[in-house]
């Protein structure tokens, strides 16, 4: 019996603490995971995916950078991240060709779709 549950708690133990590993990414590990997926999802070319990773990269550092420096509030840091992420938008979509655009729009609509949501849901569950 003894041994049963030590073997359970190393095994919880170990669990948790590979699971508190996967949390922070770094900005570059953020860039080529998002550079992936729309890979995967608009058929890149191969120059593409370097424009794009790049993009992307300096998307997150900027981000991070805005994180670390708030001092002003949860409101300017929603407002900087939403100018980012408006002028990484408009280089994606300087890279694209349009059926690739289109393609991205829809995946945009789908996020913003299920973040609605996912918002809704929260506040019923709330109340």
């Amino acid at each position: 019996m003894k041994r049963l549950f030590l073997t359970l708690a190393i095994a919880a133990i170990g669990f948790t603490s590979s699971y508190a590993q996967t949390g922070a990414q770094t900005p570059a590990q953020k860039a080529e995971k998002t550079t992936e997926k729309l890979q995967k999802k608009l058929s890149l070319t191969a120059d593409q995916k370097t424009k794009i990773y790049a993009i992307e990269l300096d998307k997150f550092k900027k981000a991070d950078a805005a994180k670390k420096s708030n001092t002003a509030g949860k409101s300017a840091l929603k407002k900087e991240h939403k100018e980012i992420k408006e002028a990484t938008d408009a280089q994606l979509d300087k890279i694209l060709s349009p059926v690739q655009k289109k393609k991205l729009d829809v995946i945009r609509a789908d996020k913003k779709e299920k973040s609605k949501e996912k918002k809704a849901a929260k506040k019923t569950a709330k109340s």
